[in-house]
Order: C-alpha cells, then sequence, then structure tokens
C-alpha cells in the first residue's frame, strides 16, 4: 500500500487543485473597520451552468486514514469549509474521464475554518478528522451534482493509500 504524509496549505502546492483561505481570520481586502468589517470576494466557486449553490453538510468521524474511493465533478468547483474540526483532504488533478491518477493524488492538512474551492474535474472525496470525533463540514455544490455531475470511483485493494 503506497503511503502519503500530509502538507500543509500553500498557494504553490494547492493551485493546481483551486483556491482555498482562512474565513475564520482573513487577511485580505475589507471594506470598514470595526465593529464592522466586510472581507469580500476572496475565493472564488465557479458553478456551472447552475445559478442554484445548495449547502450541505458532510459529518466525517475518526476512522482509518485510507484513500480508497475519490471522485470529481466535470462542470463545477465543490466548495469544503470545516466548521469545528481540522482535517485532511486528497486531492489529484483532473484527468481523462475515468482515468485514476492513483500516483499523483497528495493529502493537505486544512485547518478549522478554511474555505476550500476545489476546481473542476480535481479528484477528492471526504476528508479525515484529524483529532475530533466528528468534524461538520459545510460542502457548497449546484443543486443536485451528487446525482448529475458525480462519478466516484473506488480504489482496487493494490491501489489503497494510506494517509501517515
Amino acid at each position: 500500500m503506497k503511503e502519503l504524509k500530509s502538507k500543509q496549505l500553500s498557494v504553490e502546492e494547492f493551485q493546481k487543485y483551486g483556491y482555498y483561505h482562512s474565513m475564520i481570520d482573513p487577511d485580505t481586502v475589507k471594506i470598514g473597520i470595526l465593529p464592522i468589517e466586510f472581507y469580500r470576494d476572496i475565493v472564488p466557486l465557479r458553478l456551472g451552468k447552475s445559478n442554484v449553490p445548495m449547502f450541505s453538510v458532510n459529518r466525517v468521524g475518526k476512522r482509518e486514514q485510507i484513500i480508497n474511493v475519490s471522485e470529481y465533478h466535470n462542470l463545477t468547483s465543490e466548495g469544503v469549509l470545516p466548521l469545528d474540526g481540522d482535517v485532511l483532504m486528497h486531492v489529484a488533478p483532473a484527468t481523462v474521464a475515468g482515468e485514476v491518477p492513483y500516483n499523483q493524488f497528495e493529502v493537505f492538512y486544512v485547518p478549522q475554518g478554511t474555505f476550500v474551492s476545489l476546481n473542476p474535474g480535481v479528484w477528492h472525496h471526504a476528508c479525515f478528522s484529524v483529532s475530533e470525533d466528528f468534524v461538520n463540514i459545510l460542502i457548497i455544490l449546484p443543486e443536485r451534482t451528487y446525482v448529475t455531475d458525480c462519478f466516484v470511483h473506488e480504489f482496487p485493494e493494490k491501489d489503497y493509500i494510506k494517509v501517515l
């Protein structure tokens, strides 16, 4: 079984997969001063042809950190925001339909409150909780993407990846 160590998020390392930014302590352009500040246009989220973003919650519990399934969406980005704990997120670059890039996966440490916008086609799946029993993760996708534009691939056992 292949093993991967998680990496800290950095613009250089993550830019091929999408965008991210802390939403709890943003360090970007703002309008106003305390007691009211508005941090505007921090992270893009491409919704394809849809103009209806849907907000869902993916609740992940502690489990063995083995990557054995992944998915992608052809037509849309996916927004991921861990609300109450840090997570590990696996990603791999977009490929030709259905070709799983087993040797190109990377794992990133995503701190609580950091919004991640995954580009269309980027391979990913449910995050792993770093230390909490459960982490609630806000997921933003166009309506019914999980039915209309979600391509899931379960790995053969020989291609499982253990996250260290």
